[in-house]
């Protein structure tokens, strides 16, 4: 059995959390483009939108992540969760390989610190929200709670 909780009091807000983190992705990916726009696609200049470095592919790779989380935040059913705990997983994954690059040629993102910290913050955050967010029934929420009290 897992030991994430199902039908978690706060899970609308959880839910609005992730939409709003998808949001954001997606606003941050448009304002990118806009920014980059005649660059490069793979540029590594001085390119900074809301304090973060970035180009063009990231930038779309960045809308690209938000209209996923934005479609799981709207079909729900715990598909959401699912999308929430895989792109938090991917955007980790990202921040730390681009930690690892970041000062060298192979930075292909054009990532800066800051780009690194809010990549790191907002996969924690979509992490937090995949694991109160899932929805079950009575019986399933029942057996989770008999269990976190056995341990």
């Amino acid at each position: 059995m897992a030991h994430t909780p199902v039908n978690h009091p706060a899970r609308p807000i959880y839910r609005a959390i992730g939409g709003l983190t998808g949001l954001y992705l997606v606003v941050f990916g448009v304002l990118g483009i806009i920014a980059t726009a005649g660059n490069d696609v793979l540029a590594q200049d001085d390119t900074r939108v809301l304090g973060q470095g970035t180009n063009l592919v990231f930038s779309l790779v960045s809308i690209v992540f938000g209209i996923i989380v934005l479609a799981g935040t709207a079909l729900g059913r715990n598909i959401d969760v699912v999308i929430n705990q895989w792109v938090a997983y991917v955007l980790m994954v990202v921040g730390l390989g681009g930690l690892a690059f970041i000062r060298t040629d192979a930075n292909i993102f054009n990532f800066n610190i800051g780009t690194v910290i809010v990549l790191m913050v907002a996969g924690m955050v979509l992490l937090m929200v995949g694991m109160y967010g899932k929805v079950g029934t009575d019986q399933e929420k029942e057996a989770w709670q008999k269990a976190r009290l056995v341990l």
